[in-house]
C-alpha cells in the first residue's frame, strides 16, 4: 500500500472533508504541526511516496529531498509557488502538480477586515465582554475612496463589493490590471503617489515575486492619511520590514489590517503588530474555508490517484517523465 503524507493541517480538518475518501486506498498519515526543521521533516516523510503541501507552509528543499529516497509526487494544493524548488525535484525524478484554488474566500475576508476595522468590531466586542459600553466611533464605507491595488481575481471581487457598498473604488497596478479595471468602469488612480494620498482604504492584491517584493515601502505609507486602512490579505513581504509597524506608530496610516506575516505560522505573541491598537491581525485565514478546501484538496488527491494510475497529466516539471 503506497504512503502518503499531509503536511500542516493546523485545524485537524482533513480527514473530515468529503474529498478525503478518495484516499482510502493509501495509507496516510497527517500531520498537523508545522516543522522547518529538515532532520525532523525528513524522519516524519522518510516511508512517504507523495506529499501534500497545504499551500506555502513547508518549503521543500533540496537537502530535505536528498533525504526522502522513496519519494515519487508532491501534490500542491493550489498553485506551487517558491517554496518548492523544483529544479531539485527534478533532478532527484519527482514530479510536482497543482491546482487551483477559489478567489472568493480571500475577498471575502478582505471585506470582513475592513469592515470589522472601520467599525471597531473586535475592540467593542471585547469591552462588551469587560462589562463596558459602546468606546469607538465607526466609519461607514459608503463614499469612501476604496484603493485596490491590482486587478486580479481577488482584487476584481474586492472591487465589486466596494461598488456595491457605494464606494468610491478605484485601482492601481500593471498595464494588464488596469486596462481590466477600466474595461469594467473603474477608474485607474493617476499616480502611485496619488493612490496611496487619496485613499481612504487601500488593499493590496499583488501577487509576490521578485519584482512585487517590498513593492510597499515608508514613503508610500507616509503619504497614506492618518485616517486610513491598509489592508493585507496577499503576503506580507509585499511591504518591506518593519515599514508597516513604524508607519502604524507614526499614525500614517492609522490603521491596519492584515492575514499574512513574514514567517507563518507565528511563534508565540512578539510579533510587533500585535501589541499596537491599531492593527488588525488574523493568522492566515483568507483561504481557510470548507468549499476551498474541498477544492484544494480534492484537486491534490485526485493528482495523486491519477498519477499512480499512470495519468501524468497536469506534471508542472514534465522533464522528469523521461527520467
Amino acid at each position: 500500500m503506497k504512503k502518503i503524507a499531509i503536511l500542516d493541517d493546523y485545524q485537524d480538518c482533513v480527514r473530515n472533508l468529503d474529498c478525503f475518501k478518495t484516499l482510502t486506498q493509501y495509507q496516510v498519515d497527517i500531520f498537523h504541526d508545522n516543522v522547518k526543521d529538515t532532520g525532523l521533516l525528513a524522519d516524519r516523510l522518510s516511508d512517504a511516496e507523495a506529499i501534500v503541501l497545504t499551500r506555502e507552509r513547508t518549503r521543500i528543499t533540496a537537502p530535505l529531498l536528498d533525504r526522502l529516497p522513496r519519494l515519487r509526487l508532491i501534490s500542491q494544493t493550489g498553485r506551487v509557488s517558491g517554496h518548492i524548488d523544483i529544479a531539485a525535484c527534478t533532478d532527484r525524478g519527482i514530479a510536482v502538480m497543482d491546482g487551483e484554488g477559489h478567489a472568493t474566500p480571500t475577498a471575502e475576508l478582505t471585506w470582513c477586515l475592513m469592515l470589522a476595522s472601520q467599525r471597531h468590531l473586535v475592540s467593542e466586542a471585547n469591552r462588551l465582554k469587560q462589562g463596558l459600553w459602546q468606546g469607538h466611533l465607526g466609519q461607514q464605507l459608503r463614499g469612501q475612496r476604496l484603493g485596490i491595488w491590482s486587478y486580479g481575481r481577488i482584487g476584481r471581487q474586492v472591487a465589486a463589493y466596494g461598488k456595491a457598498f457605494g464606494m468610491h473604488t478605484w485601482v492601481w497596478g500593471g498595464e494588464h490590471s488596469t486596462s481590466q479595471a477600466r474595461a469594467d468602469g473603474f477608474e485607474v488612480a493617476p499616480s502611485k503617489e496619488a493612490f496611496f494620498e487619496q485613499s481612504d482604504i487601500l488593499s493590496l492584491h499583488l501577487r509576490l515575486s521578485d519584482r512585487t517584493r517590498g513593492v510597499v515601502g515608508p514613503a508610500d505609507l507616509a503619504r497614506m492619511k492618518s485616517s486610513a486602512l491598509i489592508v493585507n490579505t496577499s503576503r506580507a513581504e509585499l511591504i518591506q520590514p518593519g515599514a508597516l509597524e513604524a508607519a502604524l506608530r507614526a499614525g500614517k496610516p492609522g490603521y491596519a489590517a492584515v492575514d499574512v506575516f513574514e514567517q507563518e505560522p507565528l511563534a508565540g505573541t512578539d510579533h510587533p503588530l500585535l501589541g499596537l491598537p491599531n492593527a488588525l491581525c488574523t493568522p492566515h485565514i483568507g483561504f481557510v474555508e470548507k468549499d476551498n478546501y474541498e477544492s484544494y484538496y480534492g484537486q491534490a488527491f485526485d493528482n495523486i490517484v491519477r498519477f499512480f494510475k499512470g495519468d501524468v497529466r497536469g506534471v508542472v516539471n514534465p522533464e522528469v517523465l523521461g527520467r
